[in-house]
C-alpha cells in the first residue's frame, strides 16, 4: 500500500483498490483483522490535525464518514477490535480503503462531515432521510404591489421572508388565515397585469384588489406593513392599533370601515389561535426532541418564530439500531442544519457529543450566535416535553402502520403464490384523451408505505403507436422501464467482472429506438444520488417483487410479451380489472397460466391493492394534465429550429397568430426585427415543405 500524501491541507489517500477487484470473479470476504490492517496502513502517513475521513468497501461503496480533532489519533482507534461494539467491528471488516481530508480546525471537520454525510448516504452513518426544504411566507419586494406567497428553495427573489414552516400545509392555512386580516393579492404577476375586472379573492373579502384600482397605493403599502410587522411578531402591537381604528370608525358612525376592521381582528384572533403556543417572549427557536424503540428513532422539530408556533415535523433517522438518543441528536443536528439556517436558539431534549463544537459550527453556519440547551425548568422545559411526547406518539404511529404494511404484504404474498412478502411493488397505468398527451406512470410501495421519490412517468414517445392503444401503451412503458432495469445490472456485472452472471438482453435492431427511449424517462422527484470515490451515479432502483397493471387480460398479456422479450425472470405479474360498471369491490385479478379470480369484499388485501391502483391512477391523470396543459401553451413556431421567445414574440406582434406566420411571404418574414434571410426561408420552408 502507497503512503498517503498532503497537498494544500487536504491529505489524499490511495484509491479503493478497483481494477483489480474488479476484475476479480470472486473476492473472499474480508475479516476483521485484515480490515484493521487496512486501516492502520493509513495511520502511519497521518497528520496529528482535524479533518474528516472516509471508508470504503471494496467496491468502492461510503461505509462510513466521520470527523476527529486528530486524524492520526482517531483513526487507529478503529485498530484496536476489543474496544469496537458490533456495528463498527462489522464497518472494519467492511474496509478496503480510506481517503481523507485535514481542515484548519475542528469546526470546519465537523460542517464537512455533515455535507458528506448528507451526500454519499454511508451505510453505517446515522442518515437523515428527509432533507427537502422548508417553506416560507415571501411578501415580495420586486413589484409594485407586493405579493403575499409561499416560497420553497432559495431565497433569491427579492422580498421579505418570514418562517421556516413545518410543511406546505401550514404556509397555505397561514395564508388563507393572513388574507382576511391582511387582504393582499397572491395572484401571479402575469395574472396580476392582465385582470380587467375584480376576481372571487375581491368579492370573498380576501383581495383588495388593486389590479384594477380598488385601492390606493399609500392604503395597499399599510396593509403591507401591517402584514410584515405581524408576521415579525407584533402581533399585538397590530391588534390594538386595528381596535383603536375599529373604535374611531363607530364613533364617527362610518360602520361599513368599523365592521372591516372587526372582521379583521376576528381573523387575527384565529390566526393566534391556530398557531398553538405563543410565546413572544422566546423569540426564534427550534425544539428538537428524540424518542427510541425497538432500534428505531423519530426526532420531532418543533419551529418557533417570532414567538410564534409555526408547526412541527417528525423525522424517522436510519441506521438506528444501536445508538442512543445522544448519538440520533448529535447526528440530527449536523445533517438537519446542512440544508436550513439555524435560529438564535435550540432546545434539545438530550445532551450531544462535543455541545461547544457543534455550537460553534452553527454559528459558522449562520453567522451569528446559536445556543444549545438542554432545560431543566420553565416554560422551556414544557416545550421539549411536549416534543417528546410527540416524538414518542409519531414513532408508536409509524410502527403501528409498518406492522399492519407487514400483514397486509404477507397476505399479498399468500393471495399471489409469491414466495416472500414483496419488498417492493411497482404498480402501472396510463392516461390519454383519445391517443393524445398520452402518459404512462409507475408509483411503487413497500414495507414503509408509498415510496414518492421512486415515481416516474413516462411520455409515450412512439410515432408508430395506434392513437389509443392501451396495450401498445403499456408495451412501451414496460420495455423502457425493465430494460433500462437490465442495462444497469449489465453494467454492474461488467464493472465487478462477473460477466458469465450477466444476464443476456436479446434487443432486435428495429427495437433499437424504442429501448433508446428508456434514456429519456422524466422523473417527478429527483433521482437519489450516491456519490462514490470521485462521482455521482444515478440509481434506478431495485427490482421490484410484484408489478401491478392496471388493466385487464390485454395488458397482463402486453406485460408478458415484453417480458418474455427481455428475459425478464422473477417478477410476479398481477392485472388488476374492475368491473363492468367499474364499481371498487368487484375487481378481478389476472395472473399469468391461472384463471382470473376475485378477492372477498371486504378483505383488507383488496382494499390494499385498491389503494395502490388508485394512487397509480391519481399520479397518472397529473402526469397526463400536465403534459396536456403544456402543449396548450405551445405554437407550431416552437417547433422551428432557431426560433426562440423573443423571435416568437416578434413574429406574433408582426403577424398575430402562428396561422399568418405559416401563410407569409418570405419577405414579409423578413421584414420582422431579428429574423435573417436564411431564418425566414428556414420558416417558411417549415410550413411549405413541397415548395
Amino acid at each position: 500500500m502507497s503512503d498517503a500524501k498532503v497537498t494544500g491541507g487536504v491529505t489524499e489517500a490511495p484509491k479503493a483498490p478497483d481494477s483489480a477487484a474488479a476484475k476479480a470473479n470472486k473476492r473472499p470476504k474480508q475479516t476483521q483483522a485484515e480490515g484493521a490492517a487496512v486501516i492502520l496502513g493509513y495511520q502511519r502517513t497521518l497528520p496529528d490535525a482535524p479533518g474528516v475521513y472516509r471508508m470504503f468497501d471494496h467496491k468502492g461503496g461510503a461505509l462510513y464518514v466521520g470527523k476527529a480533532k486528530s486524524l492520526k489519533k482517531r483513526v487507529v482507534a478503529y485498530t484496536r477490535l476489543t474496544g469496537l461494539d458490533a456495528r463498527l467491528r462489522r464497518m472494519v471488516a467492511a474496509t478496503a480503503a480510506m481517503e481523507f481530508t485535514q481542515t484548519h480546525t475542528e469546526v470546519e471537520a465537523l460542517l464537512l462531515e455533515s455535507n458528506l454525510i448528507k451526500k454519499l448516504k454511508p451505510r453505517f452513518n446515522i442518515l437523515l432521510r428527509d432533507d427537502k426544504s422548508f417553506p416560507y411566507i415571501l411578501i415580495t419586494g420586486d413589484s409594485e404591489w407586493p405579493q403575499i406567497t409561499k416560497h420553497r428553495g432559495a431565497r433569491k427573489r427579492k422580498g421579505q421572508y418570514f418562517g421556516p414552516f413545518a410543511s406546505a400545509g401550514a404556509v397555505n392555512a397561514t395564508i388563507n388565515a393572513l388574507q382576511r386580516a391582511f387582504p393582499l393579492r397572491n395572484c401571479a404577476d402575469q395574472v396580476f397585469r392582465s385582470r380587467t375586472r375584480p376576481c372571487l379573492m375581491y368579492q370573498i373579502k380576501r383581495c383588495t384588489a388593486p389590479c384594477v384600482g380598488r385601492i390606493d397605493k399609500a392604503g395597499y403599502d399599510a396593509i403591507v406593513e401591517q402584514a410584515a410587522e405581524f408576521l415579525s411578531g407584533c402581533s399585538h402591537d397590530i391588534q390594538g392599533t386595528m381596535s383603536k381604528l375599529m373604535e374611531e370608525a363607530s364613533e364617527a358612525q362610518d360602520y361599513e370601515t368599523a365592521v372591516v376592521w372587526r372582521d379583521r381582528i376576528r381573523a387575527l384572533s384565529a390566526i393566534q389561535s391556530r398557531q398553538g403556543i405563543n410565546l413572544p417572549r422566546l423569540g426564534d427557536i427550534d425544539v428538537i426532541a428524540a424518542h427510541l424503540q425497538g432500534g428505531q428513532a423519530c426526532v420531532q422539530v418543533f419551529f418557533f418564530r417570532s414567538g410564534q408556533n409555526y408547526g412541527n415535523r417528525p423525522y424517522f433517522p436510519a441506521h438506528t439500531e444501536e445508538a442512543t438518543e445522544r448519538d440520533v441528536l448529535t447526528a440530527f443536528l449536523g445533517q438537519f442544519y446542512a440544508g436550513a439556517m439555524p435560529p438564535g436558539e435550540i432546545l434539545l431534549s438530550h445532551e450531544v457529543e462535543h455541545p461547544a463544537l457543534i455550537a460553534g459550527a452553527l454559528c459558522t453556519r449562520a453567522g451569528r450566535k446559536v445556543t444549545l440547551t438542554v432545560p431543566a425548568r420553565g416554560t422551556k422545559k414544557t416545550l421539549v416535553a411536549q416534543a417528546r411526547a410527540n416524538a414518542k406518539a409519531a414513532l408508536e404511529r409509524r410502527m403501528a402502520e409498518s406492522a399492519t404494511q407487514r400483514k397486509l404484504l404477507e397476505a399479498v404474498a399468500k393471495a399471489f403464490a409469491l414466495d416472500a412478502p414483496p419488498r417492493r411493488i411497482e404498480v402501472y397505468d396510463n392516461s390519454h384523451i383519445a391517443g393524445t398527451n398520452a402518459v404512462g406512470a409507475m408509483i411503487v410501495a413497500g414495507p414503509e408505505g408509498f415510496v414518492k421519490n421512486q415515481y416516474r412517468k413516462f411520455n409515450i414517445k412512439s410515432e408508430d403507436l395506434t392513437p389509443g392503444d392501451d396495450f401498445a401503451m403499456m408495451r412501451e412503458v414496460l420495455t423502457r422501464r425493465f430494460w433500462r432495469l437490465l442495462k444497469e445490472r449489465e453494467e454492474r456485472a461488467a464493472a465487478e467482472g462477473l460477466t458469465d452472471e450477466a444476464p443476456a438482453v436479446a434487443m432486435a435492431a428495429e427495437d433499437a429506438a424504442v429501448y433508446a427511449m428508456a434514456n429519456d424517462d422524466a422523473a417527478t422527484d429527483t433521482d437519489e444520488i450516491n456519490s462514490s470515490r470521485g462521482g455521482a451515479t444515478k440509481e434506478v432502483g431495485p427490482w421490484p417483487d410484484l408489478v401491478l397493471i392496471d388493466g385487464g387480460a390485454g395488458q397482463l398479456s402486453a406485460a408478458c410479451q415484453v417480458f418474455a422479450d427481455l428475459g425478464v425472470t422473477g417478477v410476479q405479474l398481477v392485472a388488476i380489472a374492475k368491473g363492468p360498471d367499474r364499481n371498487a369491490g368487484i375487481e378481478r385479478f389476472f395472473v399469468p397460466g391461472k384463471e382470473a379470480f376475485r378477492l372477498p369484499p371486504g378483505d383488507p388485501v383488496l382494499y390494499f391493492l385498491e389503494r395502490l391502483r388508485d394512487e397509480a391512477h391519481r399520479f397518472v391523470i397529473e402526469a397526463h394534465r400536465a403534459r396536456r396543459s403544456k402543449r396548450l401553451g405551445m405554437s407550431p413556431l416552437d417547433d422551428i429550429e432557431g426560433i426562440g421567445p423573443s423571435r416568437k414574440r416578434a413574429l406574433l406582434n408582426r403577424f398575430g397568430s402562428a396561422k399568418a406566420v405559416a401563410g407569409a411571404a418570405i419577405e414579409d418574414l423578413e421584414s420582422v426585427e431579428g429574423i435573417s434571410s436564411e431564418l425566414a426561408d428556414t420558416i417558411y420552408r417549415h410550413f411549405h415543405p413541397e415548395g
